[in-house]
């Protein structure tokens, strides 16, 4: 495939006296599918990462080796950012407000602190922002994809949850770093040699004192190698099975492999433990109308849609039941009348999450955005007490589907990294 790349150079005369040469303001630097990378994203994420490490006072590897990984993210999100354009999702301007919003709220910071420490952190606020809209983006694309290539069992519920009872309801989270040595999807057996080598001279680096983030920031082909390969704190139950049966009882700062998968070679460090303290359950039953904007109804529209049904509603004019079967876009609670049924707020996204957990018995919303839409909402019931039987398999579920949906996402990953086109253009002065 013969590929023209595109160089953005500028060299206007300033007056009429003076001429000054071409200057290369920006160039292609990946070809990927029906999208490009470009020089200038590419530098801004190693650029980022270095900030991110002098504030973290993490050491990094060598500039190609940062390259090298931040051109392989960039290569995901561009495949993700493609997929998303021909499946129509998007996130609206209100949308994407009203997400950080709540990230400041999350930091104790108004709108205009945030974008001062934004800026302070030597990004400019327009370019965040819309690294936030890619972000939800992202996201909506990896759940559309991935959450249909989930299927858990009623006996794998019902297991988890009598280990869970064997357990005393105490889970151990670990904070846990991964480096993996990837092999090809199809792998002869030179190259799975070859990555097991590479495993075990990593392992023998680290027990001598190598830094774990820096060889994983350099050398790891796993989703979080800019992060130092911190995947986060993770219970048991929610990390992947391999890790799991990996990591059980293990202690802080221990090493973890090489640990072979589909994948590759996998390495695990313990970079912090601790438990869980059992609390009290607190479940509420809510009901809600959904109205999606589109291209023939607005923000405003929707939005009025739902300001007119709330009037109604609380003037004994119209029965939210009726509402709700009319006119939600939610088809699962629609026939219910809205209703949702006893759950933990926290398994709805923050927006939805925050409104129940403000209102009174009985109280309607005003209306509320979230990624799917515009809400109205009415708080039905509040319950506290112990854990029921169905709690306990609700909890098993989410454990379960977390612990799958991580797995099945680097699989899609890799899925569609392997079938794209990918061409990297070498640069002459690297």
């Amino acid at each position: 495939m013969k590929v023209i790349v595109v160089s953005f150079l500028v060299g206007m005369l300033l007056s009429t006296s003076v001429k000054s040469a071409p200057e290369m303001l920006d160039s292609v630097s990946v070809i990927v599918d029906q999208g490009v990378v470009l020089e200038s994203q590419i530098e801004e994420l190693v650029s980022s990462v270095k900030r991110n490490a002098i504030a973290n006072k993490q050491d990094l590897p060598s500039d190609r080796a940062l390259r090298t990984q931040a051109i392989e993210r960039l290569i995901i999100d561009s495949l993700q950012m493609q997929m998303a354009e021909r499946m129509g999702i998007q996130i609206s301007d209100p949308q994407l407000e009203q997400t950080i919003t709540n990230i400041a709220q999350g930091d104790n910071l108004t709108i205009e602190q945030l974008r001062e420490k934004v800026t302070a952190e030597g990004m400019s606020y327009d370019v965040y922002r819309e690294e936030i809209r890619k972000e939800l983006i992202v996201g909506e694309v990896r759940r559309a994809n991935v959450r249909r290539r989930i299927y858990i069992t009623p006996q794998e519920i019902a297991n988890l949850v009598k280990l869970i009872d064997e357990q005393g309801g105490q889970q151990a989270e670990y904070e846990l770093g991964h480096i993996l040595i990837a092999f090809p999807s199809e792998p002869s057996d030179a190259d799975i040699e070859k990555a097991k080598g590479t495993a075990e001279k990593v392992i023998e680096l680290l027990k001598s004192g190598s830094e774990f983030a820096k060889i994983a920031t350099a050398s790891s082909s796993g989703a979080n190698a800019l992060e130092g390969g911190n995947m986060g704190w993770m219970n048991i139950n929610s990390m992947p099975t391999l890790f799991a049966e990996a990591v059980q009882n293990r202690a802080k700062d221990e090493l973890i492999g090489p640990i072979r998968s589909g994948a590759g070679f996998h390495i695990l460090k313990v970079i912090d433990t601790r438990g869980i303290e059992k609390v009290e359950v607190v479940e509420l039953n809510a009901r809600h109308i959904l109205i999606k904007p589109s291209v023939i109804l607005s923000d405003e529209k929707a939005v009025q849609m739902l300001k007119d049904f709330r009037t109604k509603i609380l003037a004994g004019d119209a029965d939210f039941d009726a509402l709700a079967k009319e006119y939600s876009a939610d088809p699962g609670s629609a026939l219910k009348g809205g209703e949702l049924g006893w759950a933990d707020p926290n398994v709805y996204v923050p927006e939805f999450r925050d409104t129940l957990n403000k209102l009174a018995i009985n109280e309607i919303s005003a209306p509320v955005r979230t990624v799917h839409g515009w809400h109205l909402m009415q708080l039905m019931d509040k319950r506290v007490g112990d854990a029921t039987e169905k709690l306990k398999e609700d909890k098993a579920y989410q454990l379960l589907f977390q612990r799958k949906f991580s797995e099945e996402t680097d699989a899609w990953l890799r899925e569609i990294r392997a079938s794209a086109y990918i061409d990297v253009i070498p640069r002459k002065d690297i």
